[in-house]
């Protein structure tokens, strides 16, 4: 059956090309937050503030993926993956964001490294999955401009050590999460809620990510390709100003970092909605072209849609409690008006997002159309479900099983009709550290029992075996 209007297809078969894998963060995995020179991050920090992360919980061991890594790598190679997306901890590699470089953290991802290219798995490293080191927020982090230059002889350090290696380069994953959740809305990691701060916040990691990709060409001596990876905002519009709540979302949201990345210029509209906010007087000369750079394939994540209305006077928190939808229930700052998310009709996963494999197709299909030259890769897709150990030590999970077919459907449906995307991460390969929901939520492929550090492939991790071994979607 094909067409199927609930996104049940079966028996789609994939490109011979196309890249199956699956994705991690260091923070969220590798433990060790204190062995072999590593230094404190901003999610450490942050992680041990009393009523910051449910439960306390924090990263100091996760999943142990520091000492575990070999037969982690087993683990995937038995589940037959292409390529494995995973971030480098920055402050293993500079321990204080600048400065003397840490031979133990980088002998740590060379031996990651030529482990998947040993069992034939492409290494696919993100230079930042918002473990910033402490000192440099401690310096005023991503709304300080100084901290741009420091990740640049970050990359530059990387690019040396691994660029002959690497299969692709990411810069950053979804820094609108580092920006407006950790300098606006608080709810990430380093926890401020300074409006202004959130939107320079903005340009540097957009600054960041040019610099580093111009650093990452000049030191790598390999072949990589380089990439960026966004989260963006589906959106739905609800009440009398339906439209310009949208369009507002989409400004700070997508544009704000499609617009300099892949255009060379910051939206207008973007500029005046947030006159009243910031005059931008932080992008200098010369900032736009830095940003500005050819990638080889943009990553996409997406998990759910977001609606979003006018703030009709009632308090954004009264109306967002207990919404925790992608967008996090935020009140955006405009320059007369907030925009607010609302609560969207479910089903919904245990993160209380709401499960919309058309928004998938549909975003694909607007990428495509905004940027017909751009290749397209998913670089994050799943799903938080509350599983069940069966007596048999299994773990079945039918709803993410049913979720990543119906997403996977999406995505093919979206090349069925022109979609240059090359490939697709599901998020996640292990159950892990759920920034501000601790060890509550379960998104992984793979059930690790966080008392013994036991991994257990999970129904949907043979589903995924299946898939990446013929090419074609199982039923």
């Amino acid at each position: 059956m094909t067409g199927s209007p609930d996104y049940r297809d079966s028996g789609l078969v994939f490109p011979d090309d196309f890249t199956f894998g699956s994705a991690t963060a260091s923070y969220q995995v590798e433990g060790a937050f204190d062995e072999d020179g590593r230094g404190p991050s901003i999610w450490d920090t942050f992680s041990k503030t009393p009523g910051k992360v449910w439960n306390g919980d924090t990263g100091d061991v996760a999943c142990d993926h520091y000492h575990r890594w070999e037969s982690d790598l087993d683990l995937m190679a038995e589940l037959g993956l292409d390529a494995y997306r995973f971030s480098i901890a920055w402050p293993r590699i500079v321990p204080t964001g600048r400065g003397a470089v840490n031979q133990a953290g980088l002998d740590f991802y060379s031996r990651l490294i030529d482990g998947l290219r040993a069992r034939d798995i492409k290494p696919v490293a993100t230079l930042y999955h918002w473990d910033l080191p402490q000192p440099l927020e401690d310096a005023g982090g991503w709304a300080n401009r100084a901290t741009v230059d420091a990740f640049e002889e970050y990359a530059r350090i990387v690019g040396a050590a691994f660029g002959d290696r690497v299969h692709t380069w990411t810069t950053l994953n979804e820094p609108w999460c580092s920006a407006y959740l950790g300098y606006g809305q608080g709810g990430h990691a380093p926890g401020r809620h300074e409006p202004a701060a959130a939107l320079a916040a903005v340009h540097h990691l957009n600054l960041a990510h040019g610099r580093a990709v111009q650093a990452l060409r000049a030191t790598s001596t390999g072949d990589p390709q380089y990439s960026v990876t966004l989260n963006f905002h589906v959106l739905r519009g609800e009440g009398d100003g339906a439209a310009e709540a949208m369009r507002r979302i989409d400004a700070l949201a997508n544009r704000a970092f499609t617009g300099p990345m892949l255009r060379g210029a910051y939206p207008a509209d973007l500029l005046e909605d947030t006159a009243s906010v910031t005059d931008w007087s932080f992008v200098q000369d010369g900032d736009l072209a830095d940003i500005h750079q050819p990638i080889d394939v943009l990553g996409v994540n997406y998990y759910s849609t977001a609606t979003v209305r006018i703030w009709d006077g009632i308090s954004p928190k009264q109306q967002n409690d207990g919404h925790k939808g992608a967008a996090g229930g935020t009140a955006w700052p405009g320059s007369d008006q907030l925009v607010e998310f609302v609560e969207q009709p479910g089903p919904y996963t245990a993160m209380g997002w709401n499960i919309a494999p058309e928004g998938l197709e549909e975003l694909l299909m607007s990428l495509h159309e905004q940027f017909p030259e751009q290749a397209l890769m998913v670089t994050e897709n799943g799903a938080a479900f509350d599983d069940t150990v069966a007596a048999d030590g299994s773990v079945p999970d039918p709803e993410r099983l049913d979720y990543l077919r119906r997403h996977f459907t999406a995505a093919h449906r979206a090349m069925a009709r022109g979609v240059d995307l090359r490939g697709y991460f599901v998020w996640s390969l292990l159950d892990n550290f759920e920034w501000g929901y601790g060890y509550a939520k379960r998104f992984g492929i793979v059930r690790v029992d966080f008392d013994t550090l036991e991994r257990t492939v999970k129904d949907s991790g043979r589903w995924y075996q299946r898939l990446v071994a013929t090419h074609q979607l199982p039923a």
